[in-house]
């Protein structure tokens, strides 16, 4: 009985305490490393998102209850249409230019030798790490109707000046370009890296086959990078679609509100307009419309997961 006794009390001294077996649990060990981020993204996202939905609901006074009003404000008026096709077009135009030079540039800089490529990296980045406020503001020079270094350019060669800003077709033109000029090097730095990734066994084995230029792109290098693609493509959209400074310092939504995004419009609405319940109602609409584009881009990122 004894020996009994004595054998279980060696094993129970053996046997690691449930809170060390607690901590030495990898799962556990990666919560509480992330915490200080979880912590951080609830104060300054999940909270202002709740905080937001509260203040749609709303008086413009703030002290009464209004349920969907604001919405149903918002939907009888035309400006908030033309924002949403704005926006749309906005994002989608200049995600698309994005996608299609970072993806140019980053192949040009990939087949560079290596002894060249830190240099056009760093030349190629310049601007993607210049405060967008910044370099928006050097291009709102550029397109100044009074002193534009373009329609400087345009004069002297026999063309007319050009209403950069005044005009409603190439204010949103303007507007699209310095997005593409400040985004493109993101595009450019994620696709290189899957670019490096791709395994050269497969352009060699290509190229016993025949295969060209364009048969290596399409065949090989595009559906190695789909994923990421997508994934940058996705991001890109969201920040795009959410964009305040360049709209803001170039046009601040003119003329006559022809480009505005749902941010600047929010602005308006919020901070000047002093009704900062219906600027919250027109913020909170980018969230369906950025969470349906997730959901199909994301879809189609599980699918090739899962067959892979």
């Amino acid at each position: 009985m004894q020996n009994d006794v004595t054998s279980l009390q060696g094993s129970a001294a053996r046997r690691p305490t449930t809170m060390k077996v607690f901590l030495r649990r990898k799962s556990t060990v990666a919560f509480f490393l992330a915490l200080p981020l979880i912590i951080l993204v609830t104060a300054l996202v999940i909270y202002p998102a709740l905080f937001s939905m509260y203040l749609a609901t709303l008086n413009k006074s703030m002290e009464r209850f209004v349920g969907l009003d604001n919405f149903v404000f918002l939907f009888k008026r035309e400006t908030f249409w033309m924002v949403v096709k704005q926006s749309c077009l906005f994002a989608v135009t200049a995600v698309l230019f994005k996608a299609a030079i970072g993806f140019m540039l980053a192949h040009f800089v990939h087949t560079i030798p290596a002894k060249g490529q830190r240099k056009w990296r760093g030349m190629l980045l310049i601007p993607w790490v210049i405060p967008p406020a910044m370099s928006t503001l050097g291009w709102f020079w550029l397109f100044d109707p009074t002193y534009s270094a373009l329609n400087w350019i345009f004069v002297r060669i026999g063309m007319d000046p050009v209403n950069w800003l005044g005009d409603p077709f190439w204010a949103r033109f303007s507007v699209i370009l310095v997005n593409v000029w400040y985004g493109a090097p993101f595009f450019l730095i994620m696709y290189l890296a899957a670019l490096k990734s791709v395994p050269e066994q497969l352009f060699e084995a290509a190229s016993i086959d025949g295969a060209n230029w364009w048969q290596k792109i399409w065949y090989i290098t595009l559906p190695m990078m789909r994923n990421i693609i997508s994934i940058t493509v996705l991001f890109s959209l969201i920040v795009t679609f959410s964009n305040f400074d360049i709209v803001r310092i170039l046009t601040s939504g003119g003329p006559v509100d022809q480009t505005h995004v749902f941010a600047t419009w929010a602005f308006n609405l919020g901070i000047q307009g002093n009704d900062i319940p219906l600027g919250a109602s027109v913020s909170l609409f980018m969230l369906p419309i950025l969470g349906i584009a997730a959901i199909f881009i994301l879809r189609g990122v599980n699918k090739r997961g899962n067959e892979a």
